[in-house]
């Protein structure tokens, strides 16, 4: 009996995600990307170009945050003359007791003049633009020339030490902040030569291998002291004259500043020269009632629980809360207090949507302090910093996403080191610190990232945080010092790979941790981390050259001489050598 021949069965038709992902894999920029050859897909590098950017957005609030902190290039000039009463209006400041008080250098200091306070805000909204800009130029490169699923934007650390070790709070530190831009500028123009020529690995292995490790873990802890204050952060820690710091987070109403002062002998009271005023550090009293500690603390854990949970975005989502709840007026939490500042700023917040051009930090960039050395140490600072810190994580990512041959080399490699090289000589010419590839890019190769599409969906990001600069500049201080604190805490994983047994690899490594947060310089750890490293190496360096010039010799027949047993890092043991006078 004959059977009917059954029609073929026609497969079921694909997924519109499926097609747009095939579509795109054979398309010239998919082939260009790469995608099929890295197993990626197209709606994958999108998806982990936004997990990416959610874990590094808060970059934005931050970094502007920080170098406010420097007071940019507003200086004296931009203070206001006062009445000797702050109650009445200058116009109004006649009569027996009262007179007109002209601006001098404690006009930057609290109470901060109102002229200073308004140039400091327009700072503030400029370096969110200059963040955007420099983030979104570094990653474009990356993306589309690299093609490396890697994120760039101002480094955490460095914008901290541009801003409270080299330029110092309100100007008061060595150089200017437009002489800061210029060493970040040359600096920036060294890195791309080192880069465009091949030394920039080799630069970063000279370095000693305890004081590499330790210096990102140092880099953390100075974060987060930077977090627990009170400037930039929840204000749990605060002043002692009697163990320098203490237990703080009382409210705004119970903070006092504090200044060098000498008092004359005619009882007149001075700040002594070259002195600054610290402004809001002691606590008087009400430790602990700070209300906006207590709003920081919620956000803190939200992040922590988000990171314990393994959720995408956590630092965002912690800044977000703690952002959105200081929004409401009429709180003891508010960012907008009922005076003329806080009324500035929220109407300016009201906009939303704004598009802000740069008005004072592009191009602010000053050589009048170039024979200092002071600048010198900061550009060989942020010189190592970067060859450091950023060719660590682009090996360190490029590890982690299967990238790296058996040469240790890379796909891309070239490019991705001229890609922040030539974002630090941008972000310089905008105003800010120096950019470097992002370690929160390990969440997109986490999420299957494999290709330049990661970095330019990142980008795309960027281009949309411009329209949104009255909101970003909104952001309190106490939504900034959690995500501060707990990106300490990623930091401080470097700890592990120091090996702790040997003396000679621990002491420097923890010379160079702990200096950082208690110096607030990165550039202090460092010179005492590489200092001691040299130190206690000195005697076996010397050893060295005495056998190489034929001084004295070795003899591996024993094991009672100055290197009786020598272990290396692998835990086996080396032969015995005994050193001998000729």
């Amino acid at each position: 009996m004959l059977m009917e021949s059954q029609p073929e069965s026609t497969p079921p038709p694909k997924k519109l995600l499926t097609r747009l992902n095939v579509a795109a894999s054979n398309s010239r920029i998919g082939k260009y990307f790469k995608l099929a050859e890295r197993n990626s897909t197209f709606t994958t590098e999108l998806r982990a170009g936004t997990a990416t950017f959610l874990t590094m957005a808060y970059i934005l609030a931050v970094n502007a945050s920080i170098l406010t902190d420097s007071g940019g290039p507003c200086s004296v000039s931009d203070c206001v003359p006062l009445c000797s009463d702050p109650t009445v209006a200058v116009s109004n400041c006649t009569g027996q007791n009262l007179r007109v008080v002209q601006p001098d250098q404690s006009c930057k200091f609290d109470p901060v003049n109102p002229g200073y306070a308004k140039c400091l805000e327009k700072v503030r909204k400029d370096l969110i633009v200059a963040t955007v800009a420099s983030s979104l130029i570094g990653c474009v490169i990356m993306g589309a020339f690299a093609n490396l699923p890697l994120a760039l934007a101002p480094g955490m650390g460095t914008n901290a030490y541009f801003a409270y070790t080299v330029v110092g709070f309100h100007g008061s530190g060595n150089i200017s902040y437009r002489s800061a831009l210029a060493a970040v500028f040359i600096e920036g123009l060294i890195f791309l030569l080192i880069s465009a020529i091949g030394l920039r690995s080799k630069l970063a292995k000279l370095v000693p291998k305890p004081v590499r490790i330790s210096s990102s873990a140092g880099i953390g802890l100075f974060l987060a002291f930077i977090g627990l204050q009170n400037n930039q952060g929840i204000g749990l820690i605060a002043y002692s004259s009697s163990t320098l710091v203490t237990l703080g987070a009382c409210p705004s109403s119970s903070l006092a500043s504090l200044a060098p002062v000498v008092t004359a002998a005619n009882g007149t009271v001075s700040l002594i020269p070259g002195g600054t005023v610290s402004g809001s550090i002691l606590c008087l009293n009400g430790r602990m009632e700070s209300p906006t500690f207590w709003l920081g603390i919620v956000g803190f854990v939200i992040i922590a629980y988000c990171l314990v949970k393994n959720i995408k975005g956590a630092m965002i989502y912690g800044i977000v809360f703690v952002t959105a709840v200081s929004w409401l007026r009429n709180t003891k939490v508010t960012e907008f207090p009922n005076t003329d500042a806080g009324n500035s700023a929220h109407d300016y917040f009201k906009k939303v949507v704004d598009i802000h051009l740069i008005q004072s930090t592009a191009g602010a960039l000053s050589f009048k302090s170039i024979r200092k050395a002071y600048f010198w140490e900061a550009l060989v600072t942020f010189l190592y910093v970067d060859i450091l810190d950023t060719t660590g994580t682009l090996y360190s990512m490029a590890r982690f996403a299967g990238f790296i041959d058996e040469k240790g080399n890379f796909e891309g490699q070239y490019f991705a080191f001229m890609s922040d090289a030539t974002s630090i000589v941008v972000g310089s010419l905008l105003g800010t610190s120096p950019v470097t590839a992002f370690i929160e890019s390990s969440t997109g190769i986490r999420e299957g990232g494999r290709t330049g599409l990661t970095a330019l969906t990142v980008a795309a990001y960027f281009f949309l945080a411009f329209f949104f600069t009255p909101l970003l500049a909104s952001i309190p201080g106490w939504a900034v010092g959690p995500p501060l604190i707990l990106v300490g805490v990623l930091m401080m994983r470097a700890v592990t790979d120091i090996e702790w047994n040997d003396m000679r690899q621990a002491i420097p490594a923890f010379v160079t941790l702990i200096l950082m947060p208690l110096t607030y310089s990165i550039a202090y750890g460092l010179i005492g981390g590489i200092g001691t490293y040299i130190v206690l190496h000195l005697w076996d360096w010397g050893e060295e050259a005495l056998v190489k010039f034929g001084v004295i010799k070795r003899r591996e027949d024993g094991f009672s001489g100055a290197h009786s047993l020598v272990n290396r890092q692998d835990g086996e043991a080396t032969k015995a050598v005994e050193l001998e006078q000729v």
